[in-house]
């Protein structure tokens, strides 16, 4: 039997990458975003029995909306992928409100605003998966709101995994290196803080044009396999990283 997987941030990268992946082999997703046209064309892609629905994982009022309609469809899940996120460099002294509050709001309380609306639909045998960053371990610069966004995802899926344990519900971090995606538009970056951001990291020896990158796709089969796993095995935590080939 198939399972509900729950992926937000479908619209675009690793989470449309995911739930291409997991309809090919006959799982229901539910793909949420900011931008319900943009999940909505790719549940169109996928048919039935895709749904796509309509979050913005930073605002708690959105979530529990979002998991309201979820459960008229879908009382119980067994899948929830924490994979939305914002990435922007930027110095602490320069960032604006909506900076700071854009990526603590979704990269850290996104995915707990998630979890807890995602519990009670979880029984013994469901599984939360929180993509991190490998940024929380690389030398990288004007990353430091969003370093320590992920580094607070790492702490809280540990401290919830014990908090879960008991239930028989599974929690695992998935760390994640650098992707690319044809589909994916640019960011939307400050010219001047990219530069600065591409001159720092050089400096710390971290020379963004040569360090390989994968492709969005590539990754997916180790979610698969954490889905997968037996009831009696426990994975805490993956780093998943790009090679040249």
């Amino acid at each position: 039997m198939g399972k509900t997987i729950v992926i937000t941030g479908a619209g675009s990268g690793l989470g449309k990458a995911l739930a291409r992946r997991f309809a090919s082999e006959g799982e229901t997703v539910i793909l949420l975003g900011r931008t319900l046209s943009k999940v909505q064309a790719l549940a169109d892609e996928l048919g039935a029995p895709a749904l796509a629905v309509a979050c913005d994982v930073a605002d708690a009022g959105s979530v529990r909306a979002a998991f309201a309609q979820i459960a008229e469809a879908h009382p119980k899940i067994d899948v929830l992928i924490n994979n939305a996120g914002i990435y922007e460099p930027f110095t602490v002294a320069e960032a604006t409100d909506e900076q700071i509050d854009g990526i603590l709001n979704t990269n850290l309380r996104g995915p707990i605003y998630c979890c807890r609306a995602a519990i009670p639909m979880l029984e013994s045998g469901g599984l939360i998966i929180n993509v991190g960053s490998e940024s929380v371990a690389v030398p990288f610069v004007m990353l430091s709101l969003y370093q320590s966004s992920k580094a607070g995802l790492e702490m809280f899926t540990t401290a919830l995994e014990a908090e879960l344990e008991e239930s028989g519900i599974r929690v695992a971090l998935l760390r994640a290196g650098p992707m690319y995606d044809g589909d994916k538009s640019s960011p939307n970056w400050d010219r001047d803080a990219a530069m600065r951001f591409h001159m720092g990291c050089a400096k710390n020896g971290l020379d963004l044009r040569e360090r390989p990158v994968s492709h969005s796709a590539s990754p997916t089969g180790i979610f698969r396999a954490v889905i997968d796993l037996p009831a009696d095995v426990r994975v805490s935590h993956v780093s998943i990283g790009a090679r040249k080939i």
